[in-house]
């Protein structure tokens, strides 16, 4: 792993979780910009 070096500066149990927690919320983030700005999903969910 050549990022090891990271984790002398940032405490593995404050990172990963912090890490996890950016990545979800991206996911979360981008998903609902996905839903709101696709006119077609509200057609597709309604059948």
């Amino acid at each position: 792993m050549n990022q090891g070096r990271i984790w002398c500066v940032v405490n593995p149990t404050v990172g990963l979780p912090l890490f996890l927690g950016a990545v979800a919320l991206i996911s979360f983030v981008v998903h609902f910009a996905v839903l709101n700005n696709t006119p077609w999903i509200g057609t597709f969910w309604g059948g």
